[in-house]
């Protein structure tokens, strides 16, 4: 049994006391942050996310296991894939870069890929910022392999890790995506594209807290409060680099994606998120979200958390199952997807629902209750007059009445 938390001891701290004793924090990455700003009104995933707790195990502790997730087979391929395109020095994802992005600039010629090796996820993320300060005023093309990028997220650092990015001759940045999906006839899987252009944006939103970040070190290093009219911050592109292979070969081709509506919906809902501290502050004593736990006393943690479920989580959300049953077992018309539950406004259950359509509760006035209604007597009326047409059709006297059917039979 985990001891209980102590209030007023570091936010870190407690969020490991969350995770459980010895249970290693998982990575935050772009996919999760992407995810978790689509459904900001979740805090059970807030707090999962930022304690780091495995939501996969956790999952399968509460016996709803999820199939989400990239299968064996995809990783090792995408893997193989993302090798290929970065062999040599990253020459050929410099060239995708020169053809799609930036033609009007110099070719790549002898490019820097700057070593990016540090201890731990700060090193590493301040080891890139210095690589991307010095490409920027090097000159020149420059590839960051696996570059380590800081966003603050409800309060908390989460590191991220693009597969790359690229450094323009003009000081430019650029985020590179590389997928295993293929890219036929110019053109790749709509869903697949706007899941990682939603990914990308994260990487966009991290970019640019460094970019402004190397301005103020810049401004304060001269010495001025004013903005600095000789070295603005770096200017971070808003159309990605995707690298897809092209039709059923396993050679690189890319597209460039514009990601602008994709960062400012991203930006505006990571913004709306509560704090995780906040959140950490209204949860129990003694709640761990530990997988080694007993089914019972992991599904009292877990619902001491409120959730915001609706269908979407099915393709984002490791615990999507678990309070999908929930959901429905508490009739929430949330199950039904976030448009219904706007539209019922104050109706939050299906017996709610289904009393004010019957005239059995809710207000007369209430435009969902009146609708819900005008509904119901809509539907009555249709069921009442398909009912009759089926007593006045022949066949359905037949079988209605044997009698006659042996008449006409005879």
């Amino acid at each position: 049994m985990p001891p209980p938390r102590t209030r007023g001891t570091g936010l870190r701290h407690r969020l490991a006391e969350l995770r459980g004793p010895g249970v290693p924090a998982r990575a935050l990455d772009a996919r999760a942050l992407a995810a978790l700003a689509a459904n900001p009104g979740c805090r059970r995933r807030a707090i999962l996310d930022g304690a780091g707790v495995d939501k996969a195990a956790l999952a399968g502790a509460l016996g709803t296991p999820s199939a989400f997730g990239q299968s064996q087979f995809a990783f090792t391929r995408g893997n193989a894939f993302e090798a290929r395109v970065k062999a040599d020095g990253g020459a050929e994802l410099l060239r995708l870069a020169h053809q799609r992005l930036d033609p009007g600039a110099e070719p790549p010629g002898r490019d820097r890929l700057p070593d990016l090796t540090a201890a731990g996820p700060e090193g590493r993320a301040e080891r890139t910022a210095m690589a991307l300060r010095e490409a920027t005023a090097a000159g020149g093309w420059t590839l960051l392999d696996h570059p380590m990028l800081a966003l603050e997220v409800a309060g908390s650092p989460a590191y991220l890790e693009p597969d790359a990015v690229a450094v323009h001759p003009d000081g430019s940045w650029t985020v590179v995506e590389i997928k295993s999906f293929p890219m036929l006839d110019g053109s790749a899987d709509p869903a697949k594209v706007g899941a990682a252009a939603r990914q990308a944006a994260v990487y966009v939103l991290a970019l640019e807290d460094v970019a402004a970040r190397i301005a103020r070190d810049v401004r304060d290093a001269s010495g001025q409060d004013d903005a600095l009219d000789g070295a603005p911050a770096p200017r971070v592109r808003h159309r990605v680099l995707l690298v897809c292979p092209k039709d059923f070969s396993n050679l690189p081709t890319a597209s460039a994606v514009d990601v602008r509506k994709q960062r400012a919906v991203t930006a505006r809902q990571l913004a709306r998120l509560t704090r995780i501290q906040d959140i950490a502050d209204t949860i129990p004593e003694g709640v761990c979200f530990s997988p080694e736990l007993p089914a019972e006393e992991l599904t009292a943690a877990v619902e001491a958390v409120p959730a915001t479920y609706a269908p979407e989580c099915l393709a984002a959300c490791e615990l999507a199952f678990h309070c999908r049953a929930r959901s429905r077992a508490q009739g929430a018309v949330t199950a039904l997807g976030r448009s219904v539950r706007a539209e019922l406004g104050g109706l939050t259950t299906v017996e709610d629902v289904l009393a004010a359509a019957h005239g059995e509760a809710g207000d007369p006035d209430d435009p969902a209750v009146a609708a819900l209604r005008r509904a119901a007597r809509l539907r009555a009326e249709a069921l009442s007059g398909h009912q009759e047409a089926l007593d006045g059709h022949p066949a359905h006297r037949d079988h209605a009445h044997p009698e006659h059917r042996e008449a006409v039979c005879r």
